[in-house]
């Protein structure tokens, strides 16, 4: 039985998308960087984490797989996580604006006898943002619970002006890194 060890709505949609039974697992993991901690590897390690965190929950289930995801939006060295009011989101999306930046999603599959992980990295370019698009985006309510303040599957896929990487990533969960882990652990065909 697959768990997926956390609420994200997205997450979840993307699991069903492919035709994966889960069941959900609330996980409290503290997202804070390491002094000096590489933006990849801290990826990695929250998302480790997570699954590490959702599998002590369920170690008295048979078969037991659990899966645990991050996905931050980098910068050169800075990582931006979820914001913590609009001003902070603001502040994300002029920073993000007309440039490109990464999006780096960790992905882990862990058992009571076994682990298995793969990151995907994407590059998405934004459009210039002018102060009324970033208000109305904020009026909008999207960017709020968003790695770097948005939802490339919603309003702000207008912003998106180039993407070479997983789309499917850029929103949580890298969906042919996924199945392939899946495969691993023959949760897929």
């Amino acid at each position: 039985m697959l768990y997926l060890a956390s609420q994200s709505p997205r997450r979840h949609e993307l699991l069903n998308l492919i035709g994966v039974e889960h069941g959900r697992l609330d996980v409290d993991v503290p997202e804070v960087r390491q002094p000096g901690e590489p933006p990849a590897d801290y990826v990695n390690r929250v998302a480790r984490e997570k699954a590490g965190a959702g599998l002590l929950k369920v170690l008295a289930t048979p078969q037991a797989v659990v899966l645990g995801a991050d996905t931050e939006v980098v910068l050169g060295d800075v990582v931006y996580g979820k914001p913590v009011d609009d001003a902070d989101a603001a502040r994300m999306l002029r920073e993000l604006s007309g440039r490109t930046h990464q999006v780096i999603t960790a992905v882990w599959l862990v058992s009571a006898g076994r682990e298995e992980h793969a990151v995907s990295v994407s590059d998405v370019s934004f459009a210039a943002l002018d102060e009324a698009q970033i208000a109305a985006y904020l009026g909008s309510g999207e960017a709020m619970g968003k790695a770097g303040a948005y939802a490339i599957q919603g309003r702000a896929a207008t912003f998106v002006s180039h993407l070479s990487g997983s789309h499917s990533a850029v929103m949580g969960l890298p969906l042919h890194e996924t199945a392939v882990l899946l495969r691993k652990f023959k949760l897929l065909p």
